[in-house]
């Protein structure tokens, strides 16, 4: 039977790419679920396309449009913020694909989790705020955490025949983003066009901010840890403009692996949905020509802070990454909307590091009142 997947995110970048694989190998996989916040003319587009027996429009104003649209076809349409969450829970899904952007994605990660249901994880927002919690309620649970991001989907394949107690260090690639070799002085007016303007990789525009500024990695870099039950010296951070290696390990006896390809990221999710099966497919194939020239290179930790301010709060662990996590969503999107400098967004989330209560020991409710803190201390940085 093919494998019934719910996309959660599904008309941003990876849902709509998840799509494409669903589409191209649809022998393997059938859309049982579509989810999306407030694009609803794409919505209506895929559900009549993919026909998935329910849609999920979380802006409540659309459902009137997504529910109308639909009356003619089979699919149940539901709304709100909480059904996207409780929609994880039908007894129909195989996989649910979490392409949130943000901290939304933690609720129906958890959610999905208690229904006993695998998950390919994109939203990276969820181990990052709460990854001690997610990860010990999956293993109660037996759930598998499928990562899909390129990264994380590389050091897993790295792994297969390994053992974790034999990884010595894990390395995170980088392409450097757009700002790569650029002083403080050059960065100090970047515009949103031109930090939106990424080299590799085409990404929504939250993920290619995060890149700009290596936040991004800076969360990987915490996922990676829940992920691989990792030690926080154990992850390294290396720039590699050319984003062929996608990650590697570095194992106990000094031997090194690498998963390479092309930057393209239908391979990583096709992978997650396949787990632990892989896929044959007709993609284009990396030649060596391309690859002939790989360099590397360090992160410049004091001109892009953030990704210094990331390895600072996995050492402090407690609520400190939510914090994090919470300021940067606060400040990337003021960058956005051209309300703070490009470096501007790091000082925000320094002072909120510096004045959210620390949590030790959070559980779920202190997670969600320090994004709720930390949100409303960003702002006023900001104003």
């Amino acid at each position: 039977m093919r494998k019934r997947i719910a996309i959660l995110g599904s008309t941003g970048s990876i849902g709509t790419q998840a799509l494409e694989v669903i589409r191209k190998f649809s022998d393997e996989f059938s859309a049982e679920v579509l989810a999306a916040w407030s694009n609803s003319s794409l919505l209506i587009s895929q559900a009549i396309e993919f026909m998935p027996d329910a849609v999920v429009i979380g802006d409540e104003t659309k459902y009137p449009e997504v529910s109308i649209a639909l009356s003619a076809y089979p699919i149940k349409v539901f709304t709100g913020e909480a059904s996207i969450s409780q929609i994880t829970e039908m007894g129909t899904i195989d996989l649910v694909l979490n392409a949130m952007v943000g901290y939304p994605g933690l609720k129906p990660t958890l959610t999905a989790i208690d229904a006993g249901v695998d998950i390919a994880l994109a939203n990276k927002e969820t181990l990052v705020v709460a990854g001690d919690l997610v990860m010990k309620k999956a293993h109660e649970k037996g759930i598998r955490i499928i990562p899909v991001d390129s990264e994380h989907s590389a050091i897993l394949q790295c792994l297969v025949g390994e053992s974790l107690q034999s990884v010595e260090k894990v390395w995170l690639t980088a392409s450097g983003g757009p700002f790569r070799g650029k002083t403080r002085q050059q960065m100090k007016n970047v515009s949103r066009e031109a930090a939106l303007m990424h080299p590799k990789w085409k990404m929504g525009n939250k993920i290619t901010i995060d890149s700009a500024s290596l936040m991004n990695k800076g969360l990987e870099v915490i996922e990676a840890k829940w992920l691989f039950s990792l030690h926080p010296d154990q992850i390294e951070v290396i720039i590699h403009p050319q984003s062929i290696v996608h990650s590697m390990i570095q194992f106990s006896d000094g031997s090194m692996k690498a998963q390479m390809g092309l930057p393209d990221m239908k391979l990583p999710i096709l992978f997650a949905l396949g787990y632990p099966v892989r896929i044959p497919t007709d993609f284009p194939r990396l030649t060596f020509p391309e690859c002939s020239l790989l360099t590397f290179e360090p992160p410049d930790l004091e001109i892009f802070r953030n990704l210094a301010f990331a390895y600072n709060a996995l050492y402090l662990g407690g609520n400190m990454p939510c914090i994090l996590n919470a300021a940067n969503e606060i400040a990337v999107n003021a960058f956005l909307n051209d309300r703070i400098s490009f470096l501007g967004m790091s000082d925000v989330i320094e002072k909120c590091m510096e004045h959210v209560s620390y949590i030790p020991s959070p559980v779920y409710e202190d997670y969600v009142q320090t994004d709720f803190e930390t949100r409303q201390k960003a702002l006023e940085y900001i104003d």
